[in-house]
């Protein structure tokens, strides 16, 4: 079965950096879509990042230029890169892959268990 574990995450003061990793396993074909989504306490949770098969990103408006997804396709990795982080970045961070599963183009979504990330003074 697929599984997706992440690592990174913590406490961070507001401009600095952190990174977090998700390693996915358990599809036969690999993954589509991965990336990541955030949680934050009294608000909507958020697609921060995304990264395609082939390697095209795509950011939410409020990480544009702070944030890097890249993508491991041999490793089925995803890593998020975190730099001048800000105190609204505060959240629970999750992990997703997506697989296409027939040629009607239906699709698995995939969870990670969350990762806090907080940014305080």
């Amino acid at each position: 079965h697929v599984q997706l574990v992440e690592s990174g995450g913590g406490l961070v003061q507001p401009g600095g950096s952190l990174g977090l990793s998700c390693a996915a396993s358990g599809s036969r074909t690999g993954f589509d879509d991965m990336g990541w989504y955030r949680h934050a306490p009294g608000k909507q949770r958020e697609l921060v990042a995304a990264i395609t098969r082939s390697g095209y990103p795509n950011y939410a408006n409020s990480v544009k230029g702070r944030f890097t997804i890249s993508r491991d396709n041999a490793k089925n990795t995803v890593t998020l890169q975190m730099n001048s982080l800000k105190p609204e970045d505060t959240a629970v961070y999750y992990c997703f892959a997506r697989v296409v599963i027939n040629v009607e183009g239906a699709i698995e979504h995939y969870w990670g268990q969350g990762t806090q990330v907080t940014v305080s003074p």
